[in-house]
Formats: C-alpha cells, sequence, structure tokens
C-alpha cells in the first residue's frame, strides 16, 4: 500500500511539472508588426487587441505625442515595472514584452506598436495558450493606462 502511494505522488508530480512546462508555450511567430498592424486576436476570449473589431476583444489605443521613439522609450519604462514582466525586443515604434502569472508561470505577450501618423500606441495583449485567461490580459492594458496618463510625458 505504502508503494501504491508512494507511485501515486511520483505521478502527481510528473504530472503537474508536464502541466506546468506546457503553460509557457512558444512564442508566436504572429509577433511584431505587418503591414502597419499587429496581428488580429484569435476567437479565444484571452486577448484584447486595439485593432479587433469586435467589442469582446476591442481595447483602446494609447494616445501620444511628440517622437515616437520618445513614447515606446516612456512605454517601455513602464511596462519593464510590472511584475514578472520582461522587456524581450523594442525598437523606435514597437516594443514586445511576456509577462508571467504568479503560480503556473503562463506567459502572456504583449505589443505595442506606435502609429506616427494616427498619433496612437496600438497595443495586443494575448495568452499564449488555453482558452480564458479571466480578464488578466485587459486588467494588464488598463494597468498600463492608468500609469500612462499619471505620468506626464518628458
Amino acid at each position: 500500500m505504502q508503494e501504491l502511494s508512494r507511485l501515486v505522488s511520483v505521478m502527481i508530480v510528473i504530472s503537474g511539472s508536464v502541466l506546468v512546462a506546457g503553460c509557457h508555450g512558444a512564442r508566436p511567430a504572429t509577433l511584431g508588426v505587418r503591414d502597419g498592424r499587429l496581428a488580429p486576436c484569435p476567437a479565444s476570449p484571452n486577448c484584447v487587441s486595439s485593432l479587433a473589431p469586435d467589442e469582446a476583444h476591442f481595447i483602446a489605443p494609447l494616445p501620444f505625442s511628440g517622437a515616437a521613439t520618445a513614447a515606446i522609450d516612456r512605454l517601455k519604462g513602464i511596462v519593464a515595472s510590472l511584475p514578472r514582466t520582461s522587456v524581450v525586443a523594442a525598437t523606435g515604434t514597437y516594443l514586445h514584452a511576456e509577462c508571467k502569472s504568479a503560480i503556473f508561470r503562463f506567459v502572456d505577450d504583449v505589443e505595442f506598436f506606435a502609429d506616427e501618423t494616427a498619433r496612437l500606441i496600438q497595443v495586443r495583449s494575448a495568452a499564449r495558450v488555453g482558452s480564458s485567461d479571466l480578464g488578466v490580459n485587459r486588467k494588464r492594458v488598463e494597468t498600463i493606462r492608468a500609469r500612462w496618463n499619471e505620468q506626464p510625458p518628458r
């Protein structure tokens, strides 16, 4: 009986490790700006985008003034200050960061594109795996928006 209990415990640990390792997912090939746009959201509810045509996925872009490079630099500081978030790529008009959940270490990708013509920073935040994100991506963007609005541009 003790051997069976030990075997079950080992199986639970192995299963949990496989589950958690699988939560990270590979970095999507669709990241980045193509033809002046971020990738569209999938049909699942774990994504928000300022370019989404539907209300369920839509979130407002961030307005900016001045140079796009200055706006992205300012945004980079805000995003980098978020817990469990690391900036992966940044150019004069684009920013990509990865955000990990506290417990299961799920990875979400958050992207920003400074559209100099529209004077808007387009945003997309999406989970890599699963279907529901319990609103985490929307909350993240709104947290960034609040910090963006409280910090005047330099």
